[in-house]
């Protein structure tokens, strides 16, 4: 199935010397659609979409996807794989066919990144080799599987849940490629422009969003919790990150679809001004 890539439209990846594209998450739209979300980021000048593989059947649906990428002539710039707890069914129950698949997904829409989260405890033989199978997959599709950082899971009496293995914080971990979180480093009490310069090149991907340090993953819009949004935006651009930068914010809360939208312009003017990114023409 990979041997066909070449047959597809694909929009050509960051250059030397180049700045980040500002992509827009379909889970910032939600509960709205994936079709939402292409339709949003076109209108508003996002320069691509990051499509997370979940209960929206469209997300799941490669050929609508690339029916959606060409008719708003947007690109996918990464795909997020159905790693999630709600998403344990998608795809299939191996975790390993759900990456796969995601390859081939990236393939297909011309995407250049895989976002994947560390395994779940409870999947242990996926755990014990997930290191290795990660640079497996990354050696036999070409594509770039980026691991996500996520965040302790607390209980009672803030007691730390151990969910992840080999673990939630991949920055001991042997990955050529990482995703920064700034909402999953909020919970996890940690600082993002730590992250930043404990994994220098291998700094790869970034859910841009914000969060504080309780136990809910947030998901707030930059500027608005404890992670120096606007300071991490300035570190990334003086080490000529060439990555792509996706907006991944909760706006559930938002009432009204015209509110979400003003919402998610004023995100997408606020990154561009900090990044000095321009739009794309």
């Amino acid at each position: 199935m990979l041997a066909d890539v070449s047959a597809h439209h694909a929009w050509p990846g960051p250059g030397p010397g180049s700045r980040p594209r500002v992509g827009l998450s379909t889970s910032s739209v939600y509960p709205e659609s994936t079709a939402s979300c292409f339709e949003l980021a076109g209108r508003l000048g996002y320069d691509g979409v990051e499509v997370m593989v979940g209960i929206d059947p469209v997300s799941r649906d490669v050929d609508a996807l690339v029916e959606l990428r060409d008719y708003h002539d947007l690109p996918v710039l990464s795909v997020h794989a159905p790693t999630l707890l709600v998403t344990q069914g998608t795809w299939g129950r191996d975790p390993w066919e759900k990456l796969e698949r995601s390859a081939v997904a990236a393939h297909r829409l011309g995407a250049d990144c895989v976002v994947v989260h560390p395994p779940f405890r409870w999947q242990r033989s996926y755990a014990q080799g997930f290191v290795e199978g990660i640079r497996r997959l990354e050696r036999t599709t070409g594509i770039v599987f980026a691991v996500e950082n996520m965040f302790p899971w607390r209980g009672p009496r803030n007691a730390e849940i151990r969910a992840y293995a080999p673990g939630w914080d991949p920055t001991e971990g042997d990955y050529d490629h990482l995703t920064l979180d700034l909402s999953h480093a909020a919970t996890a009490r940690q600082r993002s422009l730590d992250l930043i310069d404990a994994w220098g090149e291998r700094l790869t991907h970034v859910h841009l969003t914000d969060g504080d340090a309780s136990i809910s993953d947030s998901h707030l819009f930059p500027g608005e919790g404890d992670q120096d949004a606007g300071a991490v935006m300035a570190e990334l651009v003086a080490r000529g990150f060439a990555g792509h930068v996706v907006l991944e914010v909760n706006t559930r809360s938002i009432g009204s679809r015209s509110a979400r939208e003003e919402a998610l312009a004023r995100a997408l003017a606020w990154t561009r001004a900090h990044l000095g990114v321009p739009a794309m023409p």
